[in-house]
């Protein structure tokens, strides 16, 4: 098995509101871009600050080097299942 990132697929983007942007891969949320007034503010899908750009294109790109496909590991497997049956 290879450890290498791969892109299963490309993002689909939707406009939520005016100001926001959100990324889908495969079905699953992969981040989002918010106008703000410092410009195009991305965040992945952790919520975590990617940065800011003066473009929407600039900032969509920028999320779509940024969630590329990693393999999880079998502690984030079991955490995801325990989470969902509420043990």
């Amino acid at each position: 098995m290879s450890n290498t990132t791969t892109h299963s697929s490309i993002l689909t983007w939707k406009q939520a509101d005016d100001d926001v942007h959100v990324a889908t891969r495969d079905g699953e949320f992969a981040g989002f871009v918010e106008l703000d007034a410092d410009g195009h503010v991305v965040r992945d899908n952790h919520g975590a600050e990617l940065g800011s750009f003066a473009t929407l294109a600039d900032a969509r790109h920028a999320l779509e080097g940024s969630t590329q496909r990693r393999p999880r590991s079998f502690v984030q497997t079991l955490r995801g299942h325990l989470s969902r049956t509420g043990v």
